[in-house]
């Protein structure tokens, strides 16, 4: 993948991730905060732990940490998947945010 291809793939995660935070807010009482800076993403749920997303652009992927560890995606072609095979992204951080927030939450592309 070229390095605009990454971009582009990469800017759409973020915003999708962006999207889903407003959705979850309208939708929801998770008073989830989402603050972007440049290609980092830092989520705060109302216990006051985060979830943070950012580019890694020499290397053409997307690092997360959560209280669950530390894990890099790399795009596939079809999805963003976790370099050592434990998954999906959205999935992932679906996964995460609700063990997080104690409330059931939905991130999606």
């Amino acid at each position: 993948m070229t390095d605009q291809e990454y971009l582009d793939k990469a800017e759409a995660l973020l915003r999708a991730v962006e999207l889903s935070c407003d959705r979850i807010n309208e939708e929801s009482d998770a008073d989830l905060d989402n603050q972007r800076v440049g290609g980092m993403i830092t989520l705060t749920f109302s216990n006051r732990s985060q979830i943070i997303i950012n580019l890694q652009k020499p290397l053409q992927e997307v690092w997360l940490a959560a209280r669950a560890g530390g894990f890099h995606y790399r795009h596939d072609g079809q999805a963003w998947m976790d370099t050592k095979g434990q998954g999906e992204f959205f999935d992932n951080l679906s996964r995460f945010a609700t063990e997080q927030s104690g409330i059931a939450l939905r991130f999606s592309s």
